[in-house]
């Protein structure tokens, strides 16, 4: 079976904080996995493929604010 992550694990391993990879999760710049139960509370369970996916997208993108057009 697959090692899973959660999304504070998955965080440490991309080496941002857990509300970074929060704010990109909800703002649609890294496609996370769906939500799933376990043990009643729904979390989502990262894959090392997810992680490295999220890798990606992540090296992609600058901090910092964005200048508008």
């Amino acid at each position: 079976m697959k090692e899973r992550f959660s999304t504070r694990q998955a965080a440490k391993k991309l080496g941002c904080t857990l509300l970074t990879l929060q704010r990109h999760v909800s703002a649609k710049t890294v496609a996370a996995p769906s939500l799933q139960k376990v043990g009643g509370v729904s979390v989502r369970l990262w894959t090392d493929r997810d992680i490295e996916r999220a890798r990606k997208v992540l090296a992609g993108i600058r901090p910092g604010r964005k200048k508008k057009a």
